[in-house]
């Protein structure tokens, strides 16, 4: 856990407001990261403000995405986003809100891209990306890519690119670990 990213994370919470931080306050050393931010009234341990998230799978089907126009699924692919491994949460009581208890939870690399919702994960075997070497996920990559189609700009251009080598080190620099 990064301390700024936490305490950016608990900042949001204080604020004991029905809205996301600012960008700006969700940006360290260039990385985004998404928040989540869940209302309750009473309080509850982190697995079952987990499990409330979870709970929204009901409304995803792998490849399809949303399984009506109207569900909700952004707390639900947030929590599971496939390289989202950076996680930051903050609680606090506002005892003025309806809602007065403030759950904030922090995601980076940020999750939630467009064009990949409906396949946020890959199906397979777990560890089935690793390369060989990996026992138990622990040899992940320590670069971020800022760009979401870094695999294709590598293809078209190359690592040595001024943006490929800037905005994807993660996949030009990790061929052998996961990312």
């Amino acid at each position: 856990w990064k301390d700024k990213a936490a305490r950016n994370a608990q900042q949001g919470a204080n604020k004991c407001e029905v809205k996301s931080s600012p960008r700006d306050m969700r940006v360290i050393n260039d990385a985004t990261y998404s928040e989540k931010v869940l209302l309750l009234s009473n309080p509850k341990m982190w697995a079952e403000v987990i499990q409330v998230w979870k709970s929204l799978t009901v409304n995803f089907r792998y490849r399809v995405g949303a399984t009506t126009k109207k569900a909700k699924i952004e707390s639900y692919t947030l929590l599971i986003w496939y390289n989202s491994y950076r996680i930051r949460c903050g609680v606090v009581y506002c005892p003025k809100n309806q809602f007065n208890c403030f759950y904030v939870c922090q995601y980076c690399p940020s999750g939630d891209h467009e064009m990949q919702l409906a396949t946020l994960y890959k199906t397979g075997p777990q560890y089935a990306d690793c390369p060989g070497h990996c026992k138990r996920a622990l040899h992940r990559c320590p670069y971020e890519d800022t760009f979401v189609n870094c695999k294709n700009l590598k293809s078209l251009f190359g690592c040595n690119h001024p943006v490929v080598r800037e905005k994807c080190p993660a996949t030009c620099k990790c061929t052998t670990q996961i990312m």
